[in-house]
């Protein structure tokens, strides 16, 4: 069986206290230790928190707190690889003696996260340091455009101008949900981006980032669209 490790900590700025917060009847960070428990994949499901609530929160969902994250690893600034380290030595799991056991890290504001999707992540890891859920972007990147200073648009890539869409070739980005990997490629420390990385793709409709107010109600209408059965 494999660990999951959710990341939660109670100081979020952009959004405040968005892992607590309710989102379409239940705490945000409910939805990810849900769909988690329903994957039946794991032997433990641990939220890492520096929060009382969302400790609170977590357990009473089904998850299991057994130490509260230091003040080094939950603020602005900590990596998600030193905190998914972190949670594997504290429950004396480390790579000296379960370097190939998989680990999820879920992210505790990802309500579209499915069970299917963490199972075939972890079926699809054999063979691979990370599995990565990913999903394309809606407009050719190289079509980007930026805003001067002096408020004028400017391309990052003028040449790309006049190639048809169809011919420029498609993007993809990190869904933000969640990341397979084994324990000895979390004590790597290095970028999951690599050659030894499997892409999860996802369809764009179960993807939203939630970072801002506006990531918010953009996520809480999706959600309302979205059959019963996607949930």
């Amino acid at each position: 069986m494999a660990l999951c490790v959710i990341p939660a900590r109670g100081g979020s700025k952009r959004i405040p206290n968005k892992n607590a917060r309710p989102f379409h009847g239940k705490p945000m960070i409910c939805w990810s230790i849900e769909a988690a428990l329903k994957s039946e994949c794991f032997e433990q499901i641990i939220v890492s928190t520096d929060s009382d609530e969302i400790a609170s929160i977590a357990s009473s969902a089904g998850a299991s707190v057994p130490f509260r994250r230091p003040a080094e690893l939950s603020d602005d600034y900590a990596p998600t690889i030193a905190v998914v380290n972190h949670a594997v030595k504290m429950i004396g799991q480390g790579v000296e003696t379960h370097s190939e056991m998989p680990v999820c890290c879920l992210y505790a504001t990802a309500p579209f996260v499915v069970s299917a999707d963490i199972q075939a992540g972890l079926e699809k890891l054999s063979g691979h340091d990370f599995v990565i859920p990913v999903t394309t972007y809606a407009h050719p990147i190289q079509r980007a455009v930026k805003v001067s200073d002096s408020g004028f648009l400017e391309m990052f890539d003028a040449e790309a101008y006049a190639v048809r869409s169809q011919d420029l070739e498609e993007a993809w980005h990190d869904c933000g949900q969640f990341y397979w990997g084994t324990v000895k490629a979390w004590a790597g420390g290095e970028s999951p981006y690599s050659a030894r990385s499997a892409a999860l793709p996802i369809p764009r409709w179960r993807v939203q980032d939630i970072d801002t107010e506006e990531d918010w109600l953009r996520a809480e209408r999706l959600f309302s669209a979205l059959p019963a059965t996607s949930q």
